[in-house]
């Protein structure tokens, strides 16, 4: 069946399809009410907003000049030429306005033949006896090292990205104060420059992983008392100054928000009125005020660049990007022009939430985003895909469409608001092809027409689960990222033990015959065990059910080679650990671990050793 799709010049659908392809219509307030937080595009929008293209592409405008990014000068006639250098340029008509020209090659970098497997780690959980409480970023080095020796290709991690350095540190990954910067929790504090010099307590720190869950507020309360006394006793020398001269403002702004966050809390709505805005000179007075706090926000970043190169390095390491953002935090602040205000992002009702879902960010309004040179998505892609090799983007359907939900009504209340997906997919080409960085797209759930047939012609890898496809391993794209699991659902061990239903059960996410029915449903997809098999053995047919894949990536979870029976999150429950809970085994002894052992010669025999 086909259906026809009603938009209006808001972007607004006026009707959305659920997983079982019944149409619904979107109520008449909530139009009204996105349309007035939307806004009226100017009327010359179309003629300011950026032009993104490739070589070869005819333009809509003629006889212009561009000032390309090295500072050449270029005049273009109704097309690009085939050999127009990629990148971010600006464009200038003889009528004298000047819009920016972003070229990209359409395609994300992809190597030719590329097959490999790798882990799924979720760093925080993944500790060494030299941790303090939480998995860090001399942790990561460590799982990289050994994938490496194990012959793997590749790692994802969870989102790194910072959160507000609060004394409640918020502990989800992916709601981050930003997307640009990363977390100081994670960083190793014996390996910072200068902790040579000082007493660090060691003990203190390492006594922090004893507890049964990840103590975020006591972790980083510890970390950043070490750090700060590190850092006014050594302050990062030249290298430091260097460095923060180099990122610039978006660096600067960071550290500000973040210094203002310890003494004003972590919403800039609630600040006093004068810091609401980047920019302004109440800000200025401020940092000569707080110098040494904003300098000390700025130092962590630096040091966590060091960390993460050096965790790294060798191996593809795909970063995680989430759909958002806090609406009270540091990107929030920075791009509030571009942000909608009472609204948030979620998810419509569907067979997995009856109630839908409300993710608590607030949304970017598209035409301000067009409007703002798309700078808010560049910076994020960006930084997130920096360094490592590869990006996952959560989600992906958010570059077409998100579920925009009212702040005073629920997630049933929503309706799509669509986005400009064809410029930001060549947005992420044109990064992917700079830093030479494969990017997976997390398309699961209700996927509209079209949007794999994109990410396909972008060269965005799909991203499929045993959990959720019918067809065989066997039969799926090779152009995909394979998994078992993912963190929102139930490792092999908890699925086929029964024990995730008992904890779904306690936490009352369904009714009894709802949970029996949705395991009933995901064992179907592992098929050939004897009942009453160990978990141990589950997890060995499912990871090579997972082989028999021809993706080019096979991806594997550390939780599911350790036998782990709680999955990291459970999506609807406030009362659960989420985000908290440790892997049971230590990162020094996993290379011994006999199921690790085991998913590692299943999936190194498929991938030929698993080197790309």
């Amino acid at each position: 069946m086909t259906h026809a799709r009603t938009t209006d010049e808001w972007g607004i659908d006026a009707t959305w399809l659920d997983a079982l392809d019944e149409e619904h219509e979107v109520a008449e307030a909530t139009i009204e009410r996105l349309r007035a937080v939307i806004g009226r595009p100017p009327a010359d929008l179309d003629d300011r907003a950026p032009i993104v293209a490739r070589p070869g592409d005819v333009l809509e405008v003629d006889r212009a000049s561009v000032v390309c990014e090295d500072g050449e000068v270029r005049h273009v006639d109704g097309a690009l030429p085939d050999d127009f250098p990629l990148g971010y340029h600006w464009l200038q008509t003889p009528e004298g306005r000047r819009r920016r020209l972003i070229v990209s090659p359409g395609r994300c970098w992809l190597p030719e033949g590329l097959r490999a497997w790798g882990w799924a780690v979720q760093l925080y959980a993944t500790r060494s006896r030299q941790s303090w409480g939480i998995g860090d970023l001399a942790d990561l080095r460590a799982v990289r090292r050994m994938a490496a020796d194990q012959g793997a290709g590749f790692l994802l991690i969870n989102p790194l990205h910072a959160v507000a350095p609060i004394a409640q540190q918020e502990a989800s990954p992916y709601l981050p104060a930003t997307r640009r910067f990363r977390n100081p929790i994670y960083l190793r504090v014996s390996e910072v420059p200068g902790a040579e010099g000082v007493d660090l307590e060691e003990d203190a720190g390492r006594a922090l992983s004893a507890g049964a869950l990840i103590d975020r507020d006591a972790i980083w309360a510890r970390k950043r008392e070490v750090l700060m006394r590190i850092f006014f006793a050594h302050g990062g020398g030249e290298a430091f100054g260097r460095w923060r001269a180099e990122q610039g403002q978006p660096l600067q702004d960071w550290a500000i928000w973040a210094a203002i966050t310890e003494e004003h809390g972590a919403d800039w709505h609630a600040w006093p009125a004068e810091l609401r805005r980047p920019g302004s000179p109440a800000l200025d007075a401020y940092v000569e005020r707080h110098g040494a706090v904003v300098a000390f926000h700025a130092w962590l970043q630096w040091a966590l660049e060091l960390q993460f190169t050096a965790a790294t390095d060798g191996m593809t390491v795909i970063q995680d990007l989430p759909i958002g953002f806090a609406g009270g935090g540091a990107d929030a602040w920075t791009w509030q022009d571009v942000l909608a205000e009472g609204v948030s992002v979620g998810a419509p009702p569907d067979a997995f939430n009856s109630h839908g879902q409300d993710w608590g960010s607030p949304p970017l309004i598209p035409w301000r985003l067009r409007d703002a040179d798309y700078e808010p998505f560049v910076q994020s892609i960006r930084a997130t895909i920096a360094g490592a090799g590869g990006l996952r983007i959560d989600h992906v359907m958010g570059l077409f469409r998100l579920w925009w939900v009212p702040s005073d009504g629920t997630a049933a209340d929503g309706a799509y608001v669509r986005y400009p997906a064809e410029d930001l997919l060549d947005i992420v080409a044109l990064e992917s092809h700079r830093a030479q960085a494969l990017v997976v797209g997390e398309d699961l759930g209700t996927v509209e027409d079209g949007v794999r047939e994109a990410m396909a012609e972008h060269g965005v890898l799909s991203y499929r689960l045993l959990w959720f496809e019918d067809d065989d391993p066997a039969e799926w794209p090779a152009a995909s990222m394979a998994a078992i699991t993912t963190h929102d659902l139930p490792t092999v061990a908890g699925l086929w033990t029964g024990s995730d239903v008992e904890e779904q059960r306690e936490h009352g996410t369904g009714t009894d015959e709802e949970l029996e029915r949705g395991r009933a449903s995901l064992l179907a997809h592992l098929p050939g065990l004897p009942e009453g098999a160990p978990a141990a053995a589950a997890v060995e047919r499912a990871h090579e059910l997972l082989a028999r894949a021809p993706a080019t990536l096979l991806s594997a979870t550390l939780d599911d080679a350790v036998g782990e029976v709680r999955r990291p999150n459970m999506p609807g429950t406030t009362d659960r650990p989420n985000w908290s809970l440790p892997l049971p085994v230590a990162v020094e002894d996993l290379p011994d671990h006999p199921l690790v052992q085991a998913v590692t010669r299943t999936l190194g025999d498929a991938v030929g050793g698993g080197r790309g």
